[in-house]
């Protein structure tokens, strides 16, 4: 048998979760887990659901299609494990607690390479038996390093792009050749202290609490639709390194939650915002 993941949203209306449960039955498939939310501000509906049997996606879907309001979507996603290029720059904390996830098997990832503008973090990687590509920016413009880091990716084929402490602006043509896919961890609680050196900021501001958020990139910097935060709290005995070194801890355990949320199907992306079940 197999497992697959049903993602469904659509405008709300009455009997949706009826509708959608009774398709499965007919299809003789049997529902392992379903979770589902109503945006009543905006009248959208969202329905996860886990799914065992035999499948038939064609018809499915199309039962699926039929059967729902104009103006949704369904997909219907295996539900094994997601291929992953990671990209870093010089910060290990994040790249190694996704790779400990990794090998513990406390992630369903499967990390098919990673890649870094320096090769500072080389040895880690390798050490996990996943190959690194150094991708040097020194000599190039933007433009030119992209296109160099375009083709290692593109060799992998992956489902996600994730930037674990990755410390370069991407562009608009990059973002838009992985759109919805790129996953990045910004350390900061957003929408506060955006761009170069929230610690600093955080510190000269007299904040109390710090804090992390992952979301998926768009061409608006630190501004695409938030996964997962959290925060961690400090005082005013904090330096802005110790402020560094409390949010460093925090960085990895949010990339990790929300890197896991994607890769088990659990997040919709709905405009700027994202629905996300637990």
């Amino acid at each position: 048998m197999e497992r697959k993941i049903l993602l469904s949203h659509c405008p709300d209306a009455r009997g949706l979760i009826s509708k959608i449960t009774n398709i499965c039955y007919k299809h003789q498939l049997n529902i392992v887990r379903n979770d589902e939310f109503v945006d009543h501000d905006n009248g959208h509906f969202f329905m996860r659901t886990e799914l065992e049997g035999r499948f038939n996606d064609v018809t499915l879907l199309a039962d699926l299609n039929d059967a729902l309001p104009e103006g949704g979507q369904n997909r219907l996603v295996p539900a094994g494990s997601k291929r992953v290029v990671i990209l870093v720059t010089r910060e290990a904390h994040c790249l190694g607690d996704i790779l400990m996830k990794y090998f513990s098997g406390a992630m369903n990832i499967d990390i098919v390479a990673v890649a870094g503008n320096y090769d500072t973090l080389q040895g880690l990687t390798e050490k996990f038996g996943i190959p690194y590509h150094t991708v040097s920016h020194e000599g190039l413009n933007r433009t030119e390093h992209e296109r160099s880091l375009i083709e290692i990716i593109d060799r992998y084929d992956p489902d996600y792009v994730v930037l674990a402490k990755y410390m370069r602006i991407l562009s608009p043509d990059f973002v838009a050749r992985y759109a919805k896919r790129i996953i990045n961890i910004h350390h900061s609680f957003l929408p506060a202290f955006i761009g170069a050196s929230p610690y600093r900021q955080a510190y000269e501001r007299g904040v109390k609490m710090i804090g992390a958020t992952a979301h998926f990139v768009t061409d608006d910097l630190d501004e695409g639709p938030i996964i997962e935060q959290d925060v961690t709290h400090v005082s005013h005995a904090f330096s802005a390194e110790d402020m560094a070194k409390a949010g460093r801890d925090v960085e990895k355990s949010v990339l990790s939650r929300a890197l896991n949320l994607v890769l088990e199907e659990r997040v919709f992306v709905y405009g700027n915002r994202t629905v996300v079940f637990k």
